[in-house]
């Protein structure tokens, strides 16, 4: 989720020359951290924190239980993330974040209620699903307010596009639920687009709907002040075959 962050008009242009290997659907902006956040990474990174291996990893053992098992990825400030596992609790919840300060910010408020059902990538989330997340490991994927790169030249980098929603499909259960959202039209365009073609899944209300929004996704900040200045909401729910 991008929160704050995700209308930011920096060009990406050097950051496709750093990784010529794959168009990347971010762009690090790191941002200052407050010095709280700076703490939370040595207070609670062995705690939350998943450090990237490359490797599948087995869940089971990371969460101390077996359950269904929720990946977010691009969770900003971790505001919808923290109510979620605060009010799921029989889910365990792994979040993939790239931007530092969201990260802090997302582990001193799970610190604060002692959460035991959260863990924390700060890495690049195409790598995290393709490597350490084994086959039919997860029951749901949210992927609220994504960069929507809005230039036509950028939409290459979206970050659903047919080869990632694969993927995605690879590390779900049977039945596992698939959650868009995007407060920007032309991408909400793109995504139905993308899923209604998507062999893998079949849209959870009609061919070709989007849904209403589920009440599992809180209002974040972000998004009170989205609609304040006249912007959409549109949310895709889909299942996996």
């Amino acid at each position: 989720m991008s929160d704050d962050s995700h209308h930011d008009d920096a060009p990406a242009d050097a950051e496709h020359e750093t990784h010529p290997r794959r168009i990347r659907s971010f762009v690090l902006r790191e941002g200052r951290m407050t010095p709280a956040q700076q703490r939370a990474f040595d207070a609670h990174w062995s705690r939350f924190g998943l450090d990237y291996r490359g490797e599948p990893r087995d869940f089971d053992a990371t969460f101390g239980r077996q359950a269904p098992r929720v990946l977010e990825i691009g969770f900003g400030n971790g505001e919808a993330l923290a109510w979620a596992s605060e009010h799921d609790a029989d889910r365990d919840f792994i979040g993939v974040e790239v931007h530092g300060p969201g990260v802090g910010r997302l582990m001193n408020a799970l610190a604060t209620r002692d959460a035991r059902n959260v863990r924390i990538y700060k890495h690049d989330a195409v790598e995290v699903l393709e490597h350490e997340v084994a086959p039919g490991t997860l029951s749901e994927v949210r992927i609220w307010f994504p960069d929507p790169w809005h230039k036509k030249r950028h939409n290459k980098r979206r970050i659903v596009q047919p080869t990632f929603v694969a993927r995605l499909a690879s590390r779900m259960a049977p039945g596992g639920l698939l959650h868009l959202a995007t407060d920007w039209q032309p991408y909400a365009e793109h995504m139905l687009e993308v899923m209604e073609a998507a062999p893998d899944w079949r849209n959870a209300v009609a061919p070709g709907s989007y849904a209403e929004k589920p009440d599992w996704r809180i209002e974040t900040h972000f998004e009170r002040r989205g609609l304040k200045l006249g912007h959409g909401v549109w949310d895709l729910l889909y299942r996996r075959r």
